[in-house]
């Protein structure tokens, strides 16, 4: 199928590993060029020159904080400055740290704020217009599972991610009409250097924490970076156009709710 993504413009956050890599790498492939960005600047190049070398399309590194507003700003004048335009926004910058709940202050609660919902907040407020412009264009956010299955240990991203779901949701009607989607994907347990951490956290060995979240898995596997990019390309596409104000999971079953 041709998603007809040649010559589009992306951004995709937290794109130096992982799930960001993944999707940026995807939609590369699909011809589309793309900003990729990132706090630290060594991996960031390096993802940039892997993504090019493999694909042949323009990459753009740019090294920024989500967290702070003037980098929001700057992340979307850059990409207007060097590409003239902006068809996709993934937004996407990893997650904060696991802890009881009762056990973060209110700074905690503030960087996570700052860091899940006001991120998306402010790349959206700074890309709108340009996809305006374009005549369309198309939003993305990762989650993650837990915003829609809460799971203890988790608060600070569950809390923040359920109001990225609710933000999404109500700006997907107001922005309908300029031709935007807006969708939002959780993924479920996907091998990354985050699900690594959370495997080696407890007192469990990791492989044995690995095994048995596997078997709670009904596809018995842990997913890929692939799993997630590929629906990614398909919802930011043309052809996905019609599909907006979504929450899909990406979990192999794993979520056991019908909502």
């Amino acid at each position: 199928m041709n998603l007809e993504l040649k010559n589009k413009v992306a951004i995709v956050g937290g794109a130096s590993k992982g799930i960001g890599f993944g999707i940026a790498h995807i939609l590369a492939q699909e011809g589309a060029s793309v900003a990729i960005t990132a706090r630290r600047e060594p991996e960031l190049s390096a993802a940039a020159e892997r993504i090019r070398k493999e694909t042949g399309v323009r990459v753009l590194p740019i090294v920024a904080d989500a967290r702070r507003a003037e980098d929001c700003r700057r992340i979307v004048e850059t990409v207007k400055a060097e590409f003239g335009g902006l068809d996709i926004l993934i937004n996407n910058d990893g997650a904060p740290p696991i802890g009881e709940i009762m056990s973060f202050d209110d700074a905690a609660w503030t960087k996570a704020v700052e860091q899940n919902l006001m991120y998306v907040v402010r790349m959206v407020r700074e890309a709108v217009p340009l996809m305006k412009e374009r005549g369309g264009g198309s939003i993305l956010n990762i989650t993650a599972i837990s915003a829609i299955q809460p799971i203890p240990g988790f608060a600070l991203s569950v809390a923040t991610w359920s109001g990225v779901i609710g933000y999404a949701k109500t700006l997907s009607l107001e922005i309908a009409p300029f031709g935007i989607n807006v969708n939002t994907i959780c993924p479920g347990y996907i091998d990354t250097t985050r699900l690594r951490k959370v495997f080696a956290a407890g007192e469990e060995p990791a492989e044995v924490v690995q095994a048995r979240l596997r078997e709670e898995i009904p596809v018995k596997r842990i997913g890929t970076v692939d799993d997630i990019g590929n629906l990614v390309a398909l919802l930011v596409s043309s052809k996905g156009s019609y599909i907006t104000g979504a929450a899909i999971q990406v979990d192999g079953g794993l979520l056991r709710s019908v909502r």
